[in-house]
């Protein structure tokens, strides 16, 4: 049994060392958004927000997409059947702008001001969600239809854009010949919760999509899309479907990713770091309903792979720091043993280490990576229990259910 160990533990630690090269390689890859050419050229850009119960973000999300430095944008915002003040938000907002109305999707063709302009900000209200269609995806389908631009950009009401945010994004598409250009914001984190929880999802980016082979083969799960930030093409959002197409899977931004790459057009990613914002949650609570949602759903409910995943990710980083951990309190622990755990704790650090000082988390979070893994696999088998027993929800919504499979 002893060298089946230890060919288990030196797989456990070769695993880790992979993740940091692809870290690694993903470092040089990754752009960051504001390091682009300016473009040559600088289509009409429509930014679409999705806002439901989001009086405490709606007001500096609108206020920083309307100071972009772009010359030909505008800003539509859906209220999503908000419960809160932000569609009093909102109105505050059309009534000082003087530029637009507030439009119901059946006066959506009126786009113009009183003196011929176009307005720079729109504000739609929800129609009835039709069977089968989640909110979110309804909401960003009903922004797409009514603008008018040749680019489209999803952002979320969460985030906070800087004054060059679009003009970036737009620089980055083009020069990149993209159809598709999706980018990591810089993600602000206030209670323990988020700071453990929230790293997770660029981590995962960073360290499990090699981006020099995804951008070449043509494997759609060799993709990512980040809902905070979706810069698309109109023709290439059109073809694929749009959030028509993918009504049917509860994570869109990732679904409208593969489908991007599986019918042949070119995606990317970049590094917002610089130019967007972005707190996802506000507390604990937040947390584990944010990704209770998503961490099941984005496994498409296939319970095999998804315990899979979650237990060999379980077992590269608990197993390490647990042999080390007993051979410091003085448990029979080899030597050899704790060195290979000495490495793959090494390894760790440096994996979580190269996502925190790329994204702007802070430093000491990083010896804290055990913990961060412990709480995703608590959200995660809850995520597997609420979409078992129907009760997944999200601000106020119980989410359509879909079937768990095996396989």
């Amino acid at each position: 049994m002893r060298p089946l160990w230890l060919y288990f533990e030196i797989s456990v630690v070769a695993f880790a060392a992979c993740l940091v090269l692809i870290s690694l390689s993903n470092g040089r890859v990754l752009r960051r958004l504001d390091r682009y050419r300016p473009a040559g050229r600088l289509p009409r850009v429509s930014v679409l927000v999705p806002a439901r119960n989001e009086e405490a973000n709606i007001g500096d999300c609108v206020r920083s997409l309307l100071a972009q430095d772009y010359p030909d944008f505008e800003v539509v915002v859906l209220n999503d059947g908000s419960t809160d003040r932000t569609g009093e938000i909102l109105a505050d907002f059309m009534a000082r702008e003087g530029e637009g109305e507030i439009l119901r999707r059946r006066s959506a063709s009126l786009r113009m001001t009183e003196g011929g302009e176009k307005a720079r900000l729109r504000v739609l209200e929800e129609t009835a969600l039709p069977e089968g269609w989640p909110g979110k995806h309804w909401a960003c389908q009903q922004l797409a239809d009514a603008s008018d631009g040749e680019l489209i950009l999803f952002t979320d009401a969460d985030t906070r854009h800087g004054p060059r945010s679009v003009r970036h994004g737009v620089a980055a598409l083009e020069a990149e010949g993209a159809d598709l250009l999706t980018a990591i914001p810089h993600e602000e984190t206030g209670t323990w919760a988020e700071r453990l929880a929230v790293p997770v999802v660029p981590w995962s980016i960073l360290t499990f999509l090699p981006l020099a082979l995804a951008y070449r083969l043509p494997h759609a799960t060799l993709s990512a899309a980040i809902g905070q930030y979706m810069l698309f093409r109109r023709s290439a959002y059109t073809q694929i479907g749009g959030h028509a197409a993918v009504r049917g899977d509860p994570v869109d931004d990732m679904a409208l990713g593969r489908r991007v790459k599986a019918q042949g057009f070119r995606w990317r990613l970049a590094d917002a770091t610089h130019d967007v914002r972005c707190r996802m949650y506000k507390n604990a609570g937040q947390v584990f309903e944010g990704f209770s949602k998503n961490l099941f759903a984005a496994f498409g409910n296939r319970l095999l792979p998804f315990i899979g995943v979650w237990a060999w990710l379980s077992i590269v980083t608990l197993l390490p720091v647990g042999l080390l951990l007993a051979r410091l309190l003085g448990a029979p622990v080899p030597a050899l043993d704790a060195g290979i755990a000495l490495l793959g704790v090494a390894l760790g650090l440096a994996s979580w280490g190269l996502c925190h000082l790329r994204f702007g988390f802070p430093a000491y979070l990083i010896p804290l990576y055990p913990l961060t893994i412990l709480l995703a696999l608590f959200i995660a088998f809850r995520s597997i229990a609420l979409v078992r027993r129907g009760r997944t929800t999200w601000k106020g919504r119980t989410l359509a259910q879909h079937r768990v499979r095996w396989w």
